[in-house]
């Protein structure tokens, strides 16, 4: 059976007691006993083995073992730039952008963008997001989620790569090695304007496939392509 994982930012070897929601979850929902064994993860690449101690009724006894560093992260550390969505869209893409590996994703706002602005609560929903399907696909680390700016205020790192349906260069045309930054746009793309100043910024612009992607697939679509080959 698999192992139930718990976040615990704090993490370290030893006793320790944990409370709030995490402590919440494993009593009510998942029921933990005393004698069970956890993963327990700090979010920053460290995870070890646990074992529960005693349960009360908000609060639970861990004991942690040998801490470790994963070793399921990619080489490539990857950049999402991606535009503010509407509805859930953004917090589909935010959940499987984890799942997949993403190292960090920027939000952005753009002339086309669905919604305007994101408030700090859905923010912060996005944030639990990427906890929850750290958990849920066994990362160690979870990627920070970072507030929307303005498109022109991206900060761009090199390679820089922008997705347009009517590119003509591809991704086996890049060379990269160790970090990429990859910038999708929202349902009505990037502006000519916006595009025209992320070239002069040094982004690339690539077309991904023959068909055209919708705005929530694109960003899983583009970080499949740049992390799952190194599992094969």
């Amino acid at each position: 059976m698999r192992q139930h994982r718990v976040y615990i930012p704090d993490l370290r070897q030893g006793s320790l007691e944990l409370f709030g929601e995490e402590a919440h979850h494993l009593i009510k929902v998942l029921r933990v006993k005393p004698g069970m064994r956890l993963e327990a993860f700090n979010g920053q690449g460290l995870y070890a083995a646990a074992e529960v101690k005693e349960v009360d009724r908000h609060q639970l006894s861990l004991e942690v073992f040998l801490l470790k560093e994963t070793e399921l992260e990619s080489s490539v550390k990857v950049t999402l730039a991606v535009a503010l969505l509407k509805g859930d869209k953004l917090a589909d893409v935010v959940r499987q952008a984890t799942e997949l590996g993403v190292h960090k994703i920027q939000l952005f706002s753009s002339q086309f963008a669905d919604v305007p602005e994101l408030s700090q609560n859905k923010l912060e929903r996005l944030r639990k997001i990427t906890i929850e399907a750290a958990k849920q696909s066994g990362r160690s680390f979870i990627p920070d989620v970072l507030e929307p700016v303005p498109l022109k205020n991206l900060i761009l790192t090199k390679p820089c790569l922008i997705a347009h349906p009517y590119a003509t260069q591809t991704l086996k045309n890049i060379l990269i090695e160790k970090e990429v930054m990859i910038i999708t746009g929202p349902e009505g793309g990037v502006s000519e304007d916006e595009l025209s100043y992320l070239e002069k910024q040094g982004a690339e612009v690539i077309k991904f496939g023959p068909r055209i992607l919708r705005a929530e697939t694109a960003p899983t679509a583009l970080l499949a392509a740049l992390l799952l080959p190194q599992a094969l």
